[in-house]
């Protein structure tokens, strides 16, 4: 087979209504000629608009809504978790990467660990020694100085989300869910849960509430920049709380932190679209291997041509499991801190090597004796996406880990402190293993697609390590000439299996080699049904299940007949938000 065989129809990708989706989309598409922003919460893609109307970019307006998130959405993400983000400069037409993940406390140590008791896999992710250095704060501050268009300051684009603080949100319907689903964790993880209640519970649907310790962290971020979190009282009661549950963060250790800009990773598919990812402590070289895999498997005619096969079939699900399968194995082993271990990501991207991973995949069942990286699944991560009027474009993405995170709130700040720590492994001999000091691995990623130099997509699908299932997922719909809608909207699978504390020693994650797959509801009991005759352990997810999916945001550039660009948007309905232009 030829690279050929593989070729992308660009006009049916340019002119979508040419191409028959077979998952009829629940929503239109957004368009427009300006800036758009797509996110999981409205009030928040209302603050990212207001930033583009005083002026901002698209890196500006991503900030704004990023804050507003941690105000609408904390059950997912805020300024006590980690951030990472890719920009495309229209102006040099490259992609710029952000790494706004934060270190462990230099003082825990595997042995301190193991004196703690903490003889599993993993620390817990009750545990405040999962809680690393939150990045957030300073990847907020860095996107609007390094990044940012110069015509609205921090104080500027935080005031949005202040303003929703002060004056109080009602809670959406899926997010209020998720609040409610982890009240106790917030009461019983620190004496501070009521910062985050509402009259001492979760608040309901529909319900306002106001976070106005959140509110004053938030000003003095705008006051005094970086300092305002990572120096003073924000730091003090981030070190004191954590120091009261044994845990041995000490200020120096957020003083110390810095945002990393770092060369983003790619991989060029069919010689025509590029996949761009954030390097590793990230997961994203998952979803480059993968893509990668999938161009071998048809190259050395494994299979047949991808975009031949029937959208969402048995025999299209099949390949790109196994693709998936493989390419977790890999990063699952290899990646972590790349400050402190070696990645090889010009190895793992190789054409040799992809090309020997591809001979794994048997094209008619699964092979469960190379199938040994398993990820895990966990939803609770925003993504979202801002475009603005002169071509640039976000994609960012914010997390706490698990929901809430801890759920353990710093007195007077506000927020709930992530517990990213969890990722670490417990094994010396891992690359990904606990030392003080180090970024853990990292599941949050945003991605972007280019065609040449030219911006194609902008996009991302949250949910831990569901989130390189979904870049492959949405971006081969999206070859196939789906709208972005209807390439979120088509039901997706998730491979899925365990909890961090139930990791094998081969992998650093969890669970049987031989994991389950989640399909989701909307794709045919019959296709189902086959799957399992290849093989697979595949069950069928429903109802509130399906968020297991993740939840994305894509925005896509097309061109008119006089060559002016128009953004098209779709946000996922699996969450609570929309896309909405700038006018």
């Amino acid at each position: 087979m030829t690279a050929s065989k593989i070729h992308i129809d660009w006009d049916k990708v340019a002119h979508p209504d040419l191409v028959l989706a077979r998952f009829p989309s629940r929503r239109s598409v957004v368009y427009s000629t300006k800036g758009i922003v797509a996110a999981s919460q409205p009030l928040a893609v209302e603050a990212g608009l207001e930033i583009l109307r005083k002026g901002g970019n698209a890196a500006d307006a991503a900030v704004a809504t990023s804050a507003a998130l941690n105000v609408s959405e904390p059950s997912c993400c805020g300024i006590g978790g980690d951030a990472f983000c890719l920009f495309y400069d229209a102006k040099s037409k490259t992609v710029k990467a952000l790494n706004g993940s934060g270190r462990s406390p230099r003082k825990l140590t595997l042995e301190y660990a193991r004196q703690r008791g903490l003889n599993g896999r993993a620390i817990p992710l009750t545990d405040l020694n999962s809680v690393t250095v939150p990045g957030a704060a300073a990847a907020w501050v860095d996107t609007v100085e390094q990044l940012g268009s110069g015509n609205v300051t921090v104080a500027d684009v935080l005031a949005p989300a202040i303003r929703l603080a002060e004056e109080g949100v009602p809670v959406s319907e899926i997010h209020g869910l998720s609040w409610q689903k982890s009240e106790q964790l917030i009461k019983n993880a620190s004496p501070n849960g009521d910062e985050m209640l509402l009259n001492g519970r979760a608040p309901r649907p529909g319900e306002i509430i106001k976070l106005p310790n959140l509110a004053q962290t938030f000003r003095e971020v705008a006051t005094h920049g970086k300092d305002g979190f990572y120096k003073g009282r924000v730091a003090e009661s981030i070190v004191e709380l954590i120091k009261s549950k044994g845990g041995v963060m000490e200020l120096e250790d957020l003083a110390q932190h810095k945002t990393a800009f770092v060369e983003p990773i790619k991989y060029t598919y069919a010689n025509e679209v590029t996949l761009y990812e954030c390097p590793p402590n990230g997961q994203g070289l998952t979803a480059l291997i993968a893509l990668g895999i999938l161009e071998s498997l048809q190259e050395q005619g494994i299979v047949r041509p991808i975009l031949e096969m029937e959208h969402n079939s048995a025999e299209y699900l099949h390949v790109l499991i196994e693709s998936l399968r493989v390419a977790f194995a890999d990063t699952q082993w290899y990646v972590a801190d790349p400050d402190v271990e070696h990645v090889p990501i010009d190895k793992l991207l190789s054409k040799e090597y992809l090309a020997s991973r591809a001979k794994l995949i048997n094209p008619l069942k699964t092979n469960p004796e190379v199938v040994h990286g398993n990820p895990a699944n966990h939803s609770d991560t925003v993504y979202f996406t801002v475009a603005d009027q002169w071509g640039n474009a976000c994609s960012y993405i914010q997390s706490n880990y698990a929901g809430f995170g801890t759920g353990a709130i710093p007195k007077g700040c506000g927020f709930t402190l992530q517990n990213r720590g969890s990722g670490f492994v417990l094994d010396e001999n891992h690359a990904n293993s606990l030392r003080g000091g180090k970024r853990p691995y990292h599941t949050i990623i945003p991605a972007m697609a280019l065609r040449g130099d030219e911006l194609f997509l902008s996009y991302g699908v949250m949910g831990g390590f569901m989130q390189p299932q979904g870049h492959i997922q949405v971006l081969q719909g999206m070859l196939r000439g789906f709208t972005p809608q209807t390439a979120l909207d088509s039901p997706r699978f998730c491979i899925s299996a365990g909890s961090p504390d139930t990791q094998t020693k081969e992998t650093g994650n969890a669970g049987d080699i031989n994991s389950e797959v989640y399909i989701e509801e909307g794709i045919p009991a019959e296709t189902v049904e086959k799957l399992r005759a290849m093989g697979h352990d595949a069950r069928v997810a429903t109802g509130f299940q399906r968020g297991m999916m993740g939840r994305g945001q894509v925005i896509q550039k097309l061109a008119d007949a006089s060559g002016r660009f128009v953004w098209a948007a779709g946000s996922d309905l699996r969450a609570d938000g929309h896309a909405s232009p700038q006018i």
